[in-house]
């Protein structure tokens, strides 16, 4: 996940790191990571590189001399300004940035946007549901003619994502799963992958406790040895994102965490 083995932006738990973002990408092939998933804030939205061609330009650059590809973006600028926003303008102005993020995407061969529907962007309020189906269908729409995927992540039980999902069928939505949010919600990994695991196209790696914050890898309530269970059921091939827990320096923390996954997937 971009940033967690950079500084903090001022202070900032996860955000797209504005000036040095191209300082990660040495970084991560030094520690043999072969991709990052770009973070694309409400803030200073229209300053990051992926929102026009000289920054593009730049991102490919930093991925020809580095050999560490952009897989995915996390598209926290939803969770300020959501699809299903009760003024019509902000919806109509969040649909604009999407069809052109989906475009830039696509011209990086981007495989994943995530949409994070959770905290303040919850799908959860009343008519929520309703307005984000109606109001993603144009989105779609561009995402089929770019070939790439919408991936949702929600804080939605098992059952009521699965219905969410049928009622958007297309190939281009897809889900995002979080481990450490899985936890702190106190779902079931095991039917969560029943209901939806077909249809992920995005991982993060993450621990929470249960109700809680992010915490270390391993320190947490997800249950990674059901959840690797889970996923060598539905032959996942995508890449996993770590949005690990991490401190105001970043590097040696993702490490000890870095180490620690890999370790458990040796185990299963």
């Amino acid at each position: 996940m971009q940033g967690r083995l950079l500084p903090k932006l001022n202070g900032r738990f996860q955000a797209h790191p504005l000036g040095y973002w191209d300082k990660e990408f040495p970084i991560a092939a030094e520690l043999g990571l072969d991709c990052i998933e770009f973070i694309f804030d409400h803030n200073d939205y229209i300053l990051n590189p992926l929102y026009s061609r000289k920054g593009l330009d730049q991102i490919q650059h930093s991925i020809d001399t580095t050999g560490v590809f952009v897989s995915s973006i996390c598209a926290d600028y939803f969770m300020e300004a959501p699809l299903h926003h009760s003024d019509q303008k902000v919806v109509e102005n969040s649909q604009l940035v999407m069809i052109n993020l989906l475009k830039n995407a696509s011209m990086l061969d981007i495989k994943d946007i995530v949409i994070p529907c959770v905290d303040q962007s919850s799908l959860k309020g009343d008519g929520s549901t309703e307005r984000f189906i109606d109001n993603i269908q144009i989105l779609i729409e561009e995402a089929e003619k770019q070939n790439v995927n919408l991936s949702l992540e929600t804080d939605l039980g098992p059952k009521d994502f699965y219905e969410l999902l049928s009622e958007l069928p297309s190939s281009r939505v897809t889900v995002n799963y979080d481990t450490g949010n899985s936890a702190s919600f106190g779902f079931n990994i095991i039917e969560e992958f029943e209901a939806y695991g077909s249809r992920i196209s995005d991982i993060h790696i993450k621990d929470r406790k249960l109700n809680g914050g992010s915490v270390e890898l391993g320190s947490g309530d997800t249950d990674f040895d059901n959840f690797l269970i889970a996923l060598n059921k539905i032959s996942y091939k995508a890449p996993f994102i770590m949005q690990v827990y991490r401190d105001d320096e970043g590097v040696e923390i993702f490490k000890k965490q870095l180490k620690y996954f890999k370790e458990k997937l040796l185990q299963n």
